[in-house]
């Protein structure tokens, strides 16, 4: 898609969208900031200057050959949602979709779901949010300069292994998603809730608002994000790798 047609479309879904709203931040950076050349936008709409559904079809590192797709379906109108997404995609199409709960049944009419994952969202509390010191706690930024914070086992035979580590899956002006990943030999010790704190205390110090998604069946994650003062919103979400089924009739 052209940077030109992009940025017209970027500019019609901004009254779709609040980017200052939790809900909406993950659908607000891959609307208006993931880059350039890795977006495709679909309006519905076509053309319109206020459409009333988008779709955007983003490439990112979770699989370089499915898109992962977020959007906003228009309200009460189950064809107009059908024709946004076959005017976006080909039939076969494998894909990653981010949605909203509630457009649960209508993605899966119209596509063959093989995988499902029901996800909450959390976000920090600076009211409940103390920083931890834990003087095993490094910062190595990613290869993309966005922060990263890691714990690496001190031990001669570890090899430089990482413990623990939490970066960002994405960042806006106002909110940025937190990652945490612990190898499986170091949990229990506290060290993933520790890179967490580090990384959320950095970005409450850039004026973003920390988020956390996670599997609403992974209760340790849960309780991780919940020791450092992450809290739900009330917004469920689903994430879905599915295959675009013939448009129906």
């Amino acid at each position: 898609m052209d940077k030109q047609t992009l940025r017209r479309r970027r500019k019609a879904i901004r009254q779709l969208l609040d980017e200052r709203k939790a809900e909406d931040a993950m659908a607000a950076y891959y609307a208006f900031y993931h880059p350039d050349e890795r977006t495709s936008l679909y309006l519905y709409p076509d053309q319109a200057e206020k459409p009333r559904g988008y779709l955007a079809a983003s490439r990112t590192g979770i699989d370089l050959f499915r898109p992962l797709l977020t959007l906003r379906l228009p309200d009460d109108d189950p064809q107009g949602a059908a024709d946004l997404i076959y005017d976006a995609l080909e039939p076969g199409a494998s894909v990653f979709i981010h949605s909203a709960a509630e457009d649960g049944p209508l993605l899966s009419a119209l596509f063959d779901v093989h995988s499902e994952q029901r996800l909450l969202l959390y976000r920090l509390d600076r009211s409940r949010f103390e920083p931890i010191v834990n003087v095993l706690v490094m910062r190595s930024d990613t290869p993309d300069g966005k922060p990263r914070f890691i714990i690496r086992p001190t031990h001669a035979e570890s090899g430089g292994e990482i413990g623990a580590s939490a970066s960002l899956n994405w960042q806006t002006r106002y909110f940025a998603e937190v990652t945490v990943y612990t190898n499986p030999q170091y949990r229990q010790r506290g060290w993933g809730r520790s890179v967490v704190a580090a990384l959320a205390d950095e970005l409450l110090h850039n004026g973003q608002l920390p988020l956390y998604e996670v599997s609403e069946q992974n209760e340790a994650s849960i309780n991780l994000a919940e020791s450092v003062g992450f809290v739900h919103s009330g917004v469920h979400t689903l994430l879905l790798e599915a295959t675009l089924r013939e448009r129906p009739g």
